[in-house]
């Protein structure tokens, strides 16, 4: 099922549950899977029109009367928009208010550059009393949704809207400022986020063929990361490499290496958006511009274990 549609399915069962949870969207309610919670729940789910500022201004208002607010738009349009009204509006006075941002990165494919959002976690991330979270697939979202509404506090939600493959299987053991192990090694770290875990994941298949004991852990969760597993499995490995649908610039790999710097330096190499705009494709092809596919992240494995020596 696409994310957007399982979201949106997931999201109703806690309406129905708890009163106080909203749900507003800037003209995008159809694009983003809330068409059918708007026409159940017309009193609860709102259209403000082409206006996110007034949308994150509106939800952080209603949090301070107690409720619990989803914002939703396209990722540039939930971030870089309005990043003084989430500064101010929402972390300042530290409401309770959840962001959703969809089609993040390259994801958002045909609509191009001016709608593709590579930079949204660098600005949010250097913005007080926020958590990031991305999911990786259904699953994930699934076990976090109810966490992230137990967590009193600002919330960004980086979400895909279409399928994402399934990864993560089991996710009852989740912690939404934990991370998810998915494979254990020895000679390299691979730190990924998003669309890019299923890329890791190949990566990691071709290093084994090539006898090359490699750990895999999705960060799903980059503000706060995971300082302890970050810092575990680099003093094990002694290299690392972060995979992101991201610019690299304050991103995943900016906050792997603020962590390792501080506490274990170790060779660490990049895979992601490299300090440079979006442009129209599909996904596979901007995959393969922007070299990020799975052979690059074994060409640059193979470049951080030299280091390593």
């Amino acid at each position: 099922m696409e994310m957007r549609k399982f979201f949106s399915n997931e999201l109703e069962k806690y309406m129905i549950q708890n009163s106080n949870i909203v749900v507003l969207n800037a003209d995008l309610a159809k694009p983003n899977g809330f068409q059918d919670l708007s026409i159940k729940y017309s009193d609860r789910v709102f259209n403000v029109g082409i206006a996110e500022q007034n949308m994150a201004c509106m939800a952080a208002g209603m949090s301070s009367y107690g409720f619990i607010p989803f914002i939703c738009s396209f990722t540039p349009f939930a971030t870089r928009r309005i990043c003084d009204q989430i500064a101010i509006s929402i972390c300042y006075a530290n409401q309770n208010v959840k962001i959703i941002g969809t089609d993040p990165g390259l994801t958002a494919e045909y609509n191009g550059g001016t709608h593709m959002s590579v930079e949204d976690i660098g600005v949010l991330r250097s913005i007080p009393n926020i958590v990031i979270f991305e999911p990786v697939d259904n699953n994930q979202l699934k076990y976090a949704l109810p966490e992230i509404l137990k967590y009193n506090g600002p919330v960004y939600i980086r979400m895909l809207r279409k399928e994402a493959p399934d990864i993560i299987n089991n996710s009852s053991d989740f912690n939404l400022f934990g991370s998810k192990i998915i494979k254990t090694g020895t000679d390299v770290t691979i730190f990924c986020s998003g669309i890019m875990t299923s890329e890791a994941i190949r990566a990691g298949e071709i290093l084994e063929s090539q006898n090359i004991s490699t750990e895999i852990i999705n960060i799903h969760t980059i503000k706060p990361i995971d300082k302890s597993t970050v810092i575990k499995s680099a003093q094990k490995t002694k290299a690392v490499i972060t995979a992101e649908n991201h610019n690299i610039i304050g991103g995943l790999y900016s906050a792997v290496c603020e962590v390792l710097s501080e506490n274990c330096p170790v060779p660490v190499k990049s895979i992601g958006i490299k300090d440079t705009f979006g442009q129209v494709g599909k996904l596979d092809y901007l995959k393969s511009v922007y070299n990020m596919q799975a052979d690059d992240i074994v060409k640059s494995v193979h470049e951080v274990l030299k280091l390593k020596k």
